[in-house]
């Protein structure tokens, strides 16, 4: 009898043990840990200081990594089941190559996104939803609305206004974008635009439709705008108003500080990289709006992989994170662009000033731009697409090679990639 109550409170000792510890963290502490993947300069280390402050139960732990790196290590591991956090970034580029994979993360209309939804810009928003509206994988962090960034000193040689309204109201037509080019090219020399790249995507981005449609289709060959976008960047190339830098290149960091071209098609989040390139240029840049409307270039999501055994409490995390109050608090700590729409009509956004720019009111012309952006499919495959248009334009611009023999061989390249996925 004292063998079978020994072994029965040995018994009930045990099961106590193993029940503290599924509600305990791995420190044993009783916090509800929560394991935060991202990318890039976000700053929601500090954010997440401040909501464990509030939330003394929850334990986050941020994972910082490379955006492909950490697109291919979620895909690995949500593919064996086995290793996702509890909370991940996702860049826009790759969403819907993980929407396909919906199983795997939680709907988040099941814990009340809906309530917030009209927080926030619709086309943001509708990126990260199903067709049918029933299904959403994130939540909306940070965009990139595309103006046109350039040289006060480049307009005044051509005998340009520099005056952002009026350079606005001289830009009204991509056709008076490619006369102005040929007056800048006359009177200094200089191609109107940097590369060929960002002048692509610029018209790339103002169409319905890209790439593929939602099926992930391939659909250029009767997409219309897309070779638009291509024919037009051909054209200027044509008449030497496009410059030979490849993005991200010395050679273009340099001629973006020298002032060897006019002007740069750009997201918001590339004031950053103008003042890291052209620190000396200050005063020099300013800002206006692009020509036909806006794109949109960059900007996550922020999701919650099944194996998470605490979705509700990383929701609650998440939903907080992208609140218009804290996309604000990232805009002025961390300059992500936000999608909150309330935070549009916060004075200390709209009227900010940016003596880089002249004093401009930077946000303000970035968030008009952010309400005219289409939203767009772009595809699970989208990468492959971009890269072969964009080495097209650039043996073009470099070689002098045959822009429609370039766009064939690129559409077969496309094709043969493609069949391999």
């Amino acid at each position: 009898m004292r063998v079978f109550r020994i072994s029965a409170f040995l018994f009930l000792l045990v099961v106590l043990l193993v029940g503290c510890s599924e509600d305990e963290d791995a420190s044993g502490d009783g916090k509800v840990t929560l394991k935060f993947w991202v990318f890039g300069s976000a700053g929601y280390e500090q954010l997440a200081e401040e909501y464990m402050e509030d939330h003394p139960d929850v334990n986050i732990e941020i994972n910082h990594s490379e955006m492909n790196d950490l697109h291919n290590n979620l895909f690995t591991s949500i593919s064996a089941g086995s290793g996702a956090p509890d909370i991940t970034m996702i860049e826009v580029s790759a969403i819907a190559k993980f929407m396909e994979a919906q199983d795997r993360f939680y709907n988040l209309y099941d814990f009340g996104a809906e309530d917030i939804k009209d927080q926030y810009l619709d086309w943001k928003w509708n990126m990260a939803e199903s067709p049918d509206g029933s299904y959403l994988i994130g939540l909306p962090t940070d965009i990139g609305p595309t103006t046109m960034f350039y040289r006060t000193d480049v307009f005044e040689e051509a005998g340009l206004p520099t005056d952002p309204d009026e350079v606005s109201s001289m830009f009204q037509t991509w056709e008076d974008f490619f006369e102005i080019g040929k007056q800048i090219k006359a009177e200094t020399g200089k191609p109107i635009v940097d590369g060929p790249e960002l002048l692509y995507n610029a018209l790339r981005d103002q169409a319905d439709q890209q790439y593929f449609n939602e099926n992930d289709e391939l659909i250029i060959e009767g997409n219309s705008a897309v070779k638009e976008a291509y024919d037009f960047t051909a054209r200027l190339i044509e008449e030497g108003l496009v410059g030979q830098n490849e993005l991200w290149t010395p050679e273009w960091g340099n001629a973006m500080a020298d002032g060897s071209y006019g002007v740069l098609l750009a997201p918001s989040w590339m004031v950053a990289n103008v003042k890291e390139n052209a620190p000396d240029a200050s005063g020099k840049w300013r800002i206006t709006t692009m020509p036909e409307g806006a794109g949109n270039w960059g900007g996550s999501y922020i999701a919650i992989p099944k194996e998470s055994e605490h979705p509700e409490e990383a929701y609650a995390f998440i939903e907080w994170l992208v609140s218009p109050e804290n996309q604000l608090t990232s805009f002025k700590n961390n300059g992500l662009f936000p999608s909150a729409l309330p935070v549009y009509e916060e004075s200390d956004f709209i009227e900010s000033t940016d003596d880089y720019f002249g004093g401009q009111q930077v946000a303000k012309i970035f968030s008009e731009a952010a309400e005219q952006v289409k939203p767009v499919y772009m595809g699970k495959n989208h990468a492959i697409v971009q890269t072969e248009i964009v080495n097209a334009l650039m043996n073009v611009v470099t070689k002098g090679t045959d822009p429609e023999a370039e766009w064939d061989e690129a559409l077969t390249r496309i094709k043969a990639q493609l069949e391999r996925q």
